[in-house]
């Protein structure tokens, strides 16, 4: 028997099954749609976002924008002004069709810079820096910017504070715009804002001291000098003559007290021989009843 004869009567292992692997469950239709629409929906919002942020210089394109702390939301339709006015946050507007711009309602300081005017007597000053302190009211946040647009202040501070400080230089000395003008600014903006545009408040100006030829401001030091002598002098003199009074009082106050000793000195003594002089009669007179009784009884006896 040859090789391949005594492989074939070997024995053979028993031949195993293969384990059948299970295969996935069908995918329904319904199911794979609904999870790409979430899928979409994600990237759309995401997508929104990232064009509102990087398309913030130009937000008639952007459909979700934010309105940062302090301001207001205000709208443009068609280059109509809306009425709508929106609070901090995110909000959704429609794009290329809605303008948005955001509105400061809190308190904030614009500085007008360089301002030059002439005096009343001709010097030629100029203000470097002019500060003003100001608020735009919420609730008339639609009637100044349908009115003034939204570089409002352009009009009411930076213009107005050329033309007020020109007008103020103009009718008055260099003493009186170097020391009086902060006051009389305030009242002058907040006068007219009051009157034409009512929802400008305006808090306080800070103007700087102007810059003034060398000359005059060596003269006007000097004459500040001579006017502080003057004060002193007057002041000294003042006390002088407090001095000079309140030694008088006392003087007369002390006159007054000794007069008063005197007088009440006098009166004692007055009294006193009045007394004594009473007591005298009376003893006078006892002497000449007595002196009398006895004449009687010598008469009778």
């Amino acid at each position: 028997m040859n090789h391949e004869q005594e492989q074939q009567q070997l024995p053979r292992p028993p031949a195993t099954t293969p384990t059948p692997t299970p295969s996935p469950a069908p995918v329904t239709s319904g199911e794979s749609s609904s999870g790409l629409a979430v899928f979409m929906l994600f990237i759309g919002v995401f997508a929104v976002i990232a064009m509102s942020s990087t398309l913030s210089g130009s937000n008639s394109l952007a459909i979700l924008h934010q309105v940062p702390e302090g301001h207001v939301g205000v709208y443009w339709r068609g280059g109509a002004l809306l009425k709508t006015i929106t609070d901090p946050g995110f909000h959704v507007k429609m794009p290329l069709i809605t303008q948005y711009e955001p509105v400061q309602v809190t308190i904030q300081t614009d500085q007008v810079r360089d301002i030059p005017c002439g005096t009343k007597g001709g010097v030629m000053i100029t203000f470097e820096k002019i500060e003003v302190v100001n608020r735009l009211r919420k609730d008339y946040v639609h009637e100044t910017l349908l009115n003034y647009g939204v570089n409002y202040d352009n009009t009411w501070i930076y213009d107005k504070i050329h033309h007020e400080i020109n007008q103020f230089c103009s009718s008055h000395t260099l003493q009186d715009v170097y020391i009086d003008i902060d006051e009389k600014m305030k009242d002058a903006l907040q006068g007219d804002c009051t009157r034409y545009a009512p929802g400008i408040e305006i808090i306080s100006v800070r103007v700087t001291k102007p810059t003034i030829p060398e000359s005059i401001r060596r003269n006007f030091v000097q004459m500040e000098e001579e006017r502080t002598k003057v004060l002193i002098a007057i002041e000294r003199q003042r006390v002088v003559e407090k001095e000079s009074e309140t030694t008088k009082k006392m003087a007369i106050s002390e006159a007054e007290k000794n007069a008063g000793v005197s007088k009440i000195l006098m009166e004692q003594k007055l009294m006193e021989k009045e007394s004594a002089r009473k007591q005298q009669e009376i003893e006078n007179r006892m002497y000449l009843a007595r002196e009398k009784s006895l004449a009687d009884a010598d008469f009778y006896r």
